[in-house]
């Protein structure tokens, strides 16, 4: 049987593939090093050998055809399992490592640990982006990802990390300020700060059937981190986790006023592309970030919790 792809130049292949991900012969260009016209012959060849348009040509912009969006997808992902391949058979340990996570587990967990992995690794350099922005690995040149879910992502191979909890914190001003509490009930009357419907959930988990004499919280944030940050500013009492500000909890800036947390479903996981599960630096990372959380035993202890029952229940319906 005839190699379809015999009578196709491998060469217009990359160079659409560019272009369909890119949605632009300039930046295809660009990234190949090559001239806005070289790009524009290379896939009018290919179009020609197809017998049929894969590009809609408008005045200021290129979309794909039905046909150009089939072979799309199908080229990016040989292009990205052919990239993995060579990555693999190249790879040493030299180079830079690029990490996507959220703030609150970048920030509070993953940083302060980081200089430990580069002092075993001195050869692979770290970039970390702290963003509540969802990068697409196989696309955005990003190695890894620290995020919150559930670990079912296709195409990635997911290992479990931290649990998701919450709990109040209040700086000890704020605490003396209030005259103490005693109870969970007394955070009904206090100031509070995040979101209202997290808040049900930590009173439920704590048996706490009543409603908040208080209006719902003034302040929320898209992030745990700034919510905590105003509570270390004795604004109010924030839910935040105490694996993340164990530092903060240890030293006396944060009090964790009742030994209650409300534990969700999912939690926060090591994710990477299946197809790169060999690359040296990602195992390098891997092996040590996953022997850090071993060794955590804040993160045994509320792992060991019950989940709440509510299956919608979960703060990680929001960057944290």
């Amino acid at each position: 049987m005839t190699d379809v792809l015999a009578r196709l130049p491998l060469s217009a292949i990359r160079v659409f593939e560019a272009a369909a991900r890119l949605k632009s012969f300039t930046r295809a260009a660009d990234a190949l090093g090559v001239t806005q016209a070289a790009v524009s012959w290379q896939v009018k060849a290919l179009e020609q050998r197809l017998d049929q348009p894969l590009f809609n040509r408008l005045p200021r912009e290129v979309t794909l055809t039905p046909a150009g969006e089939r072979l799309s997808r199908a080229a990016t992902e040989a292009m990205s399992l052919l990239r993995s391949a060579v990555s693999d058979l190249v790879e040493t340990e030299d180079g830079v490592l690029s990490i996507t996570t959220v703030q609150s587990l970048g920030g509070q967990w993953l940083a302060p640990r980081l200089g430990g992995f580069q002092i075993a690794h001195p050869r692979i350099a770290v970039r970390l982006e702290a963003s509540s922005r969802v990068i697409d690995l196989t696309r955005e040149g990003v190695d890894l990802a620290l995020r919150g879910g559930h670990g079912q992502w296709p195409g990635m191979t997911a290992h479990f990390l931290v649990p998701a909890v919450q709990t109040p914190l209040v700086s000890p001003e704020f605490l003396a300020r209030i005259g103490g509490l005693s109870k969970p009930e007394d955070l009904l009357e206090v100031s509070r700060i995040g979101i209202a419907r997290e808040w049900d959930e930590w009173f439920q988990a704590a048996g706490v059937t009543a409603r908040p004499q208080r209006s719902d919280p003034r302040l929320a944030s898209d992030a745990q981190a700034l919510e905590v940050a105003s509570a270390l500013a004795s604004h109010g009492a924030a839910l935040g986790s105490p694996i993340f500000f164990a530092r903060d909890l240890a030293e006396g800036r944060l009090i964790m006023p009742f030994d209650v947390v409300a534990r969700y479903t999912g939690g926060y996981w090591l994710a990477y592309p299946s197809d790169r599960s060999r690359a040296r630096k990602i195992v390098a990372f891997r092996d040590w970030v996953l022997a850090q959380a071993a060794a955590d035993p804040l993160i045994a202890r509320y792992a060991a919790v019950a989940p709440l029952e509510a299956p919608t229940a979960s703060p990680l319906n929001r960057p944290l």
